[in-house]
């Protein structure tokens, strides 16, 4: 037996990264699968580990998933592990727990991408001292996890922030809404593709732009949602779009206006991810874990 590997995915709408580590957090290999239709994508990835692991002269101990959703993530249901009817097309009632235990024939631990990603902040990045917390997702699409009272919230399901119904910015009430299922959910109006719809490339606004200001109007509303219900120690935004910091900033003012001094509220709660784009990648190697003695 050679050395032991721990394997991750984060399954994204767009992107399917996987890495191999050693136990001790040290990467040895990595790519970026494009997410197309889920058996061409599943074998992309699993002809990564399979090869990767060969030429490292190692062992797939397991592997772990942070996935897109919705997701069956209670251990219990015959479809633990599918993602349920989505708005990715082509990957609705997708079993991909089953598919890559197939494939690779290691366990397989799913967890949705944002909860998973919530475990890998508060155990190494921005949510490191938190008891009460909830990581929010904004790329392809918007999720959000939750954790308190020592475990994560919504089980044996998981919650569905992204799409929820918010007050149109009076400078966006003309636009439809990009969500399959909603149209103008929060999802539907502020995700990245519908940035793009509007506003361009959400890399290159500025804090000055409508756009920065629209944006920040949506996600203030969602985080001073989760800060009135679960008045948590940390709301961890993540995902290509909270790469901007002028969008994390319109996000803070807004979520401050909403409260107009209700609550205790410090803005820096709100903060933007301590492991970046990899929070996801390291929630599932963190769940892998669960299923090796490691």
């Amino acid at each position: 037996m050679g050395i032991e590997l721990i394997g991750s995915i984060d399954a994204g709408g767009t992107t399917f990264k996987c890495l191999l580590a050693t136990p001790e957090r040290k990467v040895l290999a990595r790519t970026r699968v494009p997410t197309t239709l889920p058996n061409e994508t599943i074998k992309a990835c699993a002809t990564f580990f399979r090869e990767s692991a060969a030429t490292l002269g190692g062992e797939i101990a397991a592997i772990g998933i942070a996935s897109f959703g919705p997701l069956d993530v209670n251990a219990a249901s015959e479809n633990y592990g599918t993602i349920l009817p989505t708005p990715k097309e082509g990957w609705s009632n997708t079993p991909l727990k089953r598919l890559f235990e197939q494939e690779l024939q290691v366990p397989v631990a799913i967890e949705t991408d944002v909860n998973a990603a919530l475990l890998a902040e508060m155990k190494w990045g921005a949510a490191r001292n938190a008891s009460t917390a909830a990581y929010i997702t904004v790329g392809t699409g918007i999720g959000v996890g939750a954790f308190a009272n020592s475990m994560l919230l919504g089980k044996p399901m998981h919650p569905e922030f992204g799409h929820i119904g918010v007050t149109l910015h009076p400078a966006d009430t003309d636009f439809r809404g990009t969500c399959a299922f909603h149209g103008s959910c929060l999802e539907g109006i502020a995700s990245a593709p519908a940035i793009w719809d509007r506003f361009g490339d959400p890399a290159e606004l500025q804090e000055s732009d409508i756009g920065t200001d629209v944006i920040g109007y949506y996600l203030g509303q969602l985080c001073y949602s989760i800060l009135l219900m679960l008045r948590p120690d940390a709301i961890v935004l993540g995902g290509g779009i909270m790469q901007n910091e002028h969008i994390l900033s319109a996000t803070r003012r807004h979520a401050g206006l909403l409260n107009a001094g209700y609550v205790p509220f410090n803005p820096e709660t709100i903060v933007s991810a301590g492991q970046g784009d990899e929070a996801g990648s390291w929630g599932g190697f963190l769940l892998a874990q669960t299923q090796t003695d490691v």
